[in-house]
């Protein structure tokens, strides 16, 4: 699936999935037990829309289709363009996490 980051409103399938998915949240951080995590998509069951306990955490690569692609608009694509930017800067900083961990 694509790498860019899809906007607010967008509908996807997940892998294995059988309910669509708006999305309503980009660039979440959270608590997974493990400590913090980040995904870059908050979605919830379509046509059922927000209810805290059943928002899921996913990431581009766990998207099967896209359905409907949300509004985009200059800010969406500066919003995209720093997003992108917080990404790279965040698997960067896990990557030097991950060499220091293993002596590299």
């Amino acid at each position: 699936m694509s790498e860019k980051i899809l906007p607010l409103g967008s509908i996807v399938y997940l892998k294995e999935g059988t309910a669509k998915l708006m999305v309503v949240g980009r660039g979440a951080s959270f608590d997974n037990g493990d400590g913090q995590s980040f995904s870059d998509y908050v979605g919830v069951v379509y046509p059922n829309g927000i209810d805290p306990q059943d928002a899921l955490f996913f990431n581009n690569e766990d998207i099967d289709q896209i359905i409907f692609e949300g509004f985009s608009d200059e800010e969406e694509e500066r919003y995209v363009r720093v997003y992108e930017e917080w990404k790279e800067d965040l698997d960067k900083e896990n990557k030097s996490q991950t060499d220091e961990t293993f002596g590299f």
